[in-house]
């Protein structure tokens, strides 16, 4: 028997869960940080992460496998941060009143090629969404975001080379970038990182 006041004895909970964090810290904390590459993110999430596991482990219902569990999980987290950013960078954008040209830029978000396997999918299937896309714009349109945003050519330069108003560049290339980015969104929305 315990003195009185001597802290209580782990529990079986207890101790399983403290080998599980000792356990998995490490390899969870290196399949994080792969994916985010920001120390401070990377070490948010596996906060995250843990304190769920720590929750989940005490519900009626066991975590059967612990390793699987953690990683599905962490998984789940570092979708949800590339989607909050996205949906950041994307509000910032259309936020913009002072950008007057803000309405006429795609503002791709596509995943860096050095944050995993994952992410390199992903941008591959990104871009190839974006030429599929873009072969479906109509041919006026298309050839304004082309133009302005592969060509690098002002809406001044153009409407000097096409006779069409740079008014009416503007609003197709506005049309253009509204059905971009609708089209690529349900990618995005679908995409599993």
């Amino acid at each position: 028997m315990s003195p009185p006041n001597s802290p209580n004895p782990l529990t079986d909970q207890d101790r399983d869960i403290t080998a599980t964090v000792l356990r998995e810290r490490v390899k969870l904390g290196n399949f994080i940080l792969r994916r985010v590459r920001d120390p401070t993110e990377a070490d948010d999430i596996l906060q995250d992460v843990f304190q769920e596991f720590v929750q989940a482990y005490r519900l009626p219902a066991p975590i059967e496998q612990a390793s699987a569990w953690l990683f599905r999980v962490a998984r789940n987290r570092i979708i949800d941060r590339f989607r909050k950013k996205k949906e950041q960078q994307i509000s910032e954008t259309d936020d913009d009143v002072d950008d007057a040209e803000s309405e006429y830029r795609l503002d791709l978000v596509l995943p860096t090629l050095d944050a995993g396997p994952e992410a390199v999918y992903a941008r591959s299937v990104l871009l190839e969404e974006l030429q599929l896309a873009i072969a479906e714009l109509p041919e006026n349109q298309r050839d304004v975001f082309i133009g302005h945003e592969l060509d690098g050519l002002s809406f001044k330069e153009m409407a000097a080379q096409s006779g069409v108003a740079v008014n009416t560049l503007l609003a197709r290339k506005r049309y253009a970038v509204l059905f971009l980015r609708s089209r690529l969104q349900t990618v995005y929305d679908e995409f599993d990182l």
